[in-house]
């Protein structure tokens, strides 16, 4: 429990984005709090890829060591708990937390990903990030060439099957009931003999999260070594929209190319701003909110 109450920064989410904001801030001489549950939304995942240094080296030992080189700096503390309600003040926020805590900051930095609403199909959530994926650049290589399903219908069918039939040609579309392709776009994915089944998925049979087959609702089964899927998506965090954050209609926070969001001094960074899904984004995302924060709060005490 940290003695101090009032900072210059709070950051709540303690993971890729958060951290490299911390560090940021910390290497900018900030009094920075960082508020962290615990719970990242890839800790399932055995393995990390497409981050330059640190492909295929586990996310937890990736938190781990950027946790440590962050903490370096003597002005950056970490407080492990739940932040589940924020305030504007007359001179900046106020976060409460679970545990009854309050601290007050000057800015606020949200890196609180995304919560995944699995389907409700047996066996998903325990396959999700192993071997039920929703990046072929971070996880794709690793299957490449191997008996791979999509589970999705419209047009989010159509952009994953163009996109993943780069890593492997034998593809097969599950769109878990009636087809909502359109006819141009169900005629181009047939041309390129890649199978569309419109039969409903009951469960997915796995060995400790690793795919062996798809069952369906009519007791038949269907082979895999992967499965693509993107599945619907909500904010870990409600703080955002109690300050009065927009999100996008994608259920995103609406950031601009600086991670402001469309409060002022609040910032937003990682997943839960960004449709692209992968450390190094977090991480570029992270640094540029901690920079450009700083930078305005050099710009204000330069009068």
């Amino acid at each position: 429990m940290t003695s101090n109450k009032k900072f210059d920064v709070i950051i709540i989410g303690g993971s890729y984005a958060g951290l490299s904001a911390a560090m940021a801030l910390g290497r900018s001489l900030r009094d920075v709090l960082i508020i962290d549950s615990g719970l990242p939304c890839n800790r399932q995942t055995p393995h990390s890829h497409n981050f330059i240094t640190q492909d295929g080296e586990k996310p937890r030992e990736i938190a781990r060591k950027a946790t440590a080189q962050v903490l370096q700096y003597n002005t950056v503390q970490i407080h492990n708990d739940l932040a589940i309600s924020g305030a504007k003040t007359n001179d900046g926020f106020s976060i409460t937390t679970k545990k009854g805590e309050e601290f007050k900051a000057s800015k606020l930095i949200f890196a609180t990903g995304v919560k995944d609403i699995m389907p409700d199909i047996k066996g998903f959530s325990q396959c999700w990030g192993i071997s039920a994926i929703h990046c072929p650049y971070c996880h794709g290589y690793e299957v490449k060439h191997k008996k791979t399903g999509i589970i999705a219908n419209g047009d989010v069918t159509f952009h994953y099957a163009q996109l993943i039939r780069n890593w492997t040609t034998d593809l097969t579309i599950f769109t878990n009931g009636t087809s909502t392709l359109t006819r141009e776009q169900h005629d181009k994915i047939k041309r390129h003999n890649i199978s569309i089944i419109e039969k409903e998925i009951s469960q997915l049979q796995h060995d400790h999260g690793q795919i062996e087959q798809l069952v369906f609702k009519d007791n038949t089964t269907f082979e895999l070594d992967a499965i693509y899927a993107r599945p619907e998506i909500e904010q870990h965090c409600d703080i955002p929209a109690m300050l009065g954050c927009e999100l996008t209609e994608q259920k995103l926070i609406k950031v601009d190319e600086f991670q402001k969001t469309t409060v002022g001094g609040v910032f937003a960074c990682g997943d839960n701003s960004s449709l692209f899904r992968a450390v190094s984004k977090a991480v570029a995302a992270g640094n540029m909110a901690g920079a450009i924060m700083n930078n305005q709060m050099t710009e204000a005490a330069f009068t």
